[in-house]
């Protein structure tokens, strides 16, 4: 595996790539990694001639300076986890090689996508994610780029911004990679303690309780029902909404196809997320 430090260098190492017409899967990341990283490697390495993997904890998504400043950072442990997949390419640049000083991100109105969910609950998150990726775009220039569902909404920003900027890039969503007893895989989860973590397992089965509930009810039927669990566990429930995953608007009287019920959770002072398909 290759590792690149600078812009420059990694530019001049996919120039060649492309001029060999040679097709780029690139599986962007803040490190930490675990099984739904290595799902994303995989699933890149099967349908693209070369792999590229960055590592970089971006602190503009972050609106909780606390939150950035507890993310777990572990690169000796992903250099040899993405060695043993056998990762052709890791980018781990420093804040300087990706935002130079004279850098200027072009605006993008993400409409209702930044007014509800996680838009409504983090301010300026998707900014920094936009801002991020758009920028790794211009560095990597990959044929297609691949993201987990687990961040549903996430991913609908990452298209838009696609479509809008008009990047010939294809975003593959890949599923969600769950522990043996249901929980989403996620680098947070190295923050949980023992107990915390089997408290966890409540946002699994939350959302269970709402695909077995959905055939009976209302969206706001069931929307209810789960609140009230949470209000009788050990967590912090900062939304539970279900939408339209195509509008993304919440639903309330009536069903859509494929409807997704969005979950967020506080284990402790760890913030968890989560969704699936109810109908």
């Amino acid at each position: 595996m290759i590792i690149f430090y600078k812009t420059e260098e990694i530019e001049t190492f996919i120039l060649d790539l492309k001029s060999k017409h040679k097709t780029i899967g690139f599986v962007p990341t803040m490190g930490a990694l675990h099984e739904g990283h290595v799902s994303l490697v995989k699933e890149s390495k099967l349908v693209c001639d070369f792999t590229i993997v960055s590592v970089f904890v971006n602190p503009t998504q972050f609106n909780n300076i606390a939150d950035f400043e507890k993310y777990p950072i572990n690169s000796e442990s992903d250099i040899k986890i993405l060695q043993e997949i056998a990762c052709d390419v890791l980018f781990l640049p420093t804040k300087e090689e990706i935002y130079t000083a004279n850098y200027v991100f072009p605006k993008i109105d993400l409409g209702l996508l930044d007014q509800v969910l996680e838009g409504k609950h983090r301010p300026g998150h998707f900014k920094g994610v936009i801002q991020v990726v758009y920028r790794l775009f211009e560095i990597i220039r990959p044929t297609k780029a691949f993201f987990g569902l687990k961040d549903f909404q996430q991913l609908a920003v990452i298209k838009k911004m696609t479509d809008f900027f008009d990047f010939n890039i294809a975003i593959i969503p890949c599923k969600t990679i769950r522990e043996n007893d249901g929980l989403a895989m996620s680098s947070r989860n190295m923050r949980l303690s023992q107990t915390q973590r089997i408290e966890a397992l409540f946002i699994f089965e939350s959302l269970i309780l709402a695909k077995n509930l959905a055939p009976k009810l209302s969206p706001i039927e069931c929307k209810k029902i789960i609140e009230d669990r949470y209000l009788e566990s050990s967590l912090k429930l900062e939304y539970f909404e279900i939408i339209n995953p195509e509008s993304f608007e919440i639903l309330i009287t009536n069903w859509c196809e494929n409807a997704v019920a969005c979950a967020v959770a506080y284990v402790g002072d760890v913030r968890l997320i989560d969704n699936m398909v109810l109908n």
